[in-house]
């Protein structure tokens, strides 16, 4: 019954959230209006305290530009959590475009939509990527391409690196920054997670979204750490392997050492 009630609060809430600052997004993206950034900030926030999230932060956004963030993925609410944090935009696969209500979110994020087994449009996919960083804004990769049980960081894939490369080779910057950032879910209702509790909370592979989405709504009292690593600079001469292996590397570690010492 508790669980019932947290559920239905939360999607009301999460409505009347999404109610009262779509339009002031919608101004500040086609009408010229200032902080284009605020809305989805504020209501990411929101939506992680209706759904009994507590983020904590170590670190901190770089404040160079351009910024290309690569991030551990584990659940949908990743976004959200990372959302609530810092003004970001996410590249995400195309399907989700398609998903009722969550892709219209997702535009509304001015997230950037990859097909990665379309090869043909690798290109022009990258080329919005690289536009966009040179305008300024964040990008987070999720740079394992796919999400984990919460309990261990995936491989990279070096090839999701190559919009930033691609900002390079065009003469446009000398370097772009990448930031390394873990996300970890590390306590229910106040107790450390452990291997087994952790998946409650991962949305994995092909997993059906919405009992996935049901069971965190219902639960709630969910921790979630979001760790920012030094920033280190990719520049022309930069092998996108040896970074791609330098950013896992200290994701894998941030994300170690939040499970270990959850905040």
């Amino acid at each position: 019954m508790i669980g019932t009630i947290r559920t239905v609060c939360a999607v009301v809430a999460a409505a009347l959230a999404t109610l009262a600052l779509a339009p002031v997004h919608y101004a500040a993206l086609h009408l010229g209006f200032p902080g284009k950034g605020f809305a989805p900030r504020l209501w990411h926030r929101a939506v992680v305290r209706v759904l009994g999230v507590r983020v904590h932060v170590t670190g901190a956004m770089s404040a160079e530009r351009p910024l290309f963030i690569a991030s551990n993925h584990i659940s949908w609410l990743d976004i959200m959590v990372i959302g609530s944090v810092a003004p970001v935009s996410f590249i995400s696969k195309s399907e989700l475009a398609g998903w009722p209500g969550i892709g219209w979110l997702a535009r509304m994020q001015r997230s950037v939509f990859i097909e990665r087994q379309n090869k043909r449009k690798s290109g022009e996919q990258a080329s919005e990527i690289g536009r966009r960083l040179k305008e300024g804004d964040v990008m987070v990769l999720f740079a394992e391409g796919t999400t984990s049980d919460g309990n261990m960081v995936l491989p990279f894939k070096s090839t999701l690196f190559g919009a930033a490369k691609l900002v390079l080779d065009e003469g446009a910057v000398e370097r772009v920054v990448v930031q390394p950032l873990a996300v970890a879910y590390t306590r229910l209702h106040g107790l450390p997670m452990n291997r087994r509790h952790r998946p409650m909370v991962s949305w994995i592979g092909d997993a059906d979204l919405v009992p996935q989405i049901r069971s965190v709504l219902r639960e709630g009292g969910i921790d979630a750490q979001v760790s920012f690593g030094e920033p280190f600079e990719f520049t022309p001469a930069t092998n996108r392997k040896a970074i791609c292996a330098r950013a896992e590397a200290a994701v894998r570690g941030l994300h170690r050492k939040a499970l270990r010492d959850p905040a």
